[in-house]
């Protein structure tokens, strides 16, 4: 399973509710994140890797309404309008940042929101930085995401249809408010379509598997 990274988001929406955050052995906590947890006095403990949830299942239970969603400082702005757009359309949102147009690195959100569809604790991830080349790349890192950069409809029905994309990476300074909508209602309603596009999955599928263990 992948390595799960701890945010400065979640531990903020943590110590709202709780003073200790249970994480898995192996979790991966930015410096951000221990930063703000040390600040607002939570500790973090650690805990086993879920058990109740097969590894062969695409997602855990309940997620299948969820979108993890986030961006850097170029793609802030873009973020927290989708947003809106993402509760209009009656989703649950699992915001992990960035928080601010303050300068951040892409990498880190776009891996978080990667790790979320990865674990299956989200159906489907958005991520949008200045370009969305360089968080496609980083969220294509990850094991079992297929992250697709789409700056028009055409692009986003292809993703999904021909693809079966399940993490949307967008440029903020490169779209505005109206297409950024339209792509994502586009691409958050085209299925699959199987069929001769599934050997294709497959092979992509089978390359991963030579490089992750």
């Amino acid at each position: 399973m992948a390595q799960k990274l701890i945010t400065e988001k979640m531990v903020i929406e943590t110590a709202r509710f709780q003073k200790t955050m249970e994480v898995p052995k192996k979790a991966m906590i930015t410096a951000l994140a221990r930063d703000k947890a040390k600040q607002l006095g939570l500790r973090f403990i650690t805990a086993e890797e879920n058990k109740t949830w097969d590894p062969s299942s695409p997602l855990k239970p309940g997620a299948d309404n969820k979108i993890a969603i986030g961006s850097d400082h170029g793609g802030y702005a873009l973020k927290e309008h989708i947003k809106k757009t993402l509760r209009d359309l009656n989703f649950q949102i699992i915001d992990v940042g960035t928080n601010s147009d303050q300068a951040v690195d892409y990498p880190d959100f776009a891996h978080a929101v990667a790790l979320l569809v990865s674990d299956g604790d989200c159906a489907k991830g958005i991520m949008i930085d200045g370009a969305g080349i360089g968080s496609c790349m980083t969220a294509n890192k990850v094991p079992h995401v297929r992250a697709a950069m789409c700056y028009d409809l055409t692009t986003a029905v292809n993703s999904r249809e021909h693809n079966n994309a399940n993490v949307l990476t967008l440029g903020g300074k490169m779209i505005g408010e109206l297409l950024a909508d339209q792509i994502v209602n586009v691409w958050l309603k085209t299925e699959f379509a199987g069929g001769r596009h599934q050997s294709r999955i497959d092979k992509i599928t089978n390359t991963e598997k030579k490089y992750f263990k």
